[in-house]
């Protein structure tokens, strides 16, 4: 099985966590930038008005990506991780999976969060990708997660 660790890290959480994941399932790592780098402002969802407020708000945006993951195509499992902003991944994710083609792919879904459960995550972004043949419910993990609480939820899949 040849496996990609896609992940967007805005504050380096979730980063930490696919570099242990892509370590755990001897996977290629691909990270999602978003075309214009979010901004503390941004990140802000006190503010009603911050651009990450504005986006999740809007559930047609979608937010530019900078860069393609060239290996995709030639894996069969793909973990997408994110943070969860609002109930749901941020719209950044439904862009990069508009993107790619996952036909025949297994799509596995992870997020960071300090509280947050996944929500409606999977039904959200199941529908920008519908090609996948096989979809894992997403996962949240916590900021402090082991490798070996992830290689245990690899055995499991």
């Amino acid at each position: 099985m040849k496996a990609l660790v896609a992940y967007f890290s805005c504050t380096g959480v979730t980063e930490r966590l696919a570099h242990t994941l892509a370590a755990a399932a001897h996977a290629d790592l691909y990270r999602i930038e978003p075309a214009v780098p979010y901004t503390a402002a941004d990140l802000n969802w006190n503010n009603p008005q911050s651009r990450s407020s504005l986006e999740m708000q809007d559930k047609q945006s979608r937010p530019a990506i900078k860069g393609k993951a060239d290996n995709l195509g030639q894996c069969d499992t793909v973990f997408i991780g994110f943070p969860i902003w609002w109930g749901i991944a941020p719209t950044l994710i439904n862009t990069f999976l508009e993107n790619y083609d996952f036909s025949g792919k297994t799509i596995v879904p992870f997020a960071t969060s300090g509280g947050s459960d996944v929500g409606e995550t999977d039904q959200w972004l199941h529908s920008s990708c519908s090609a996948a043949t096989r979809w894992h419910p997403a996962m949240r993990f916590p900021v402090d997660v082991k490798a070996g609480e992830l290689e245990e939820w690899l055995r499991e899949m």
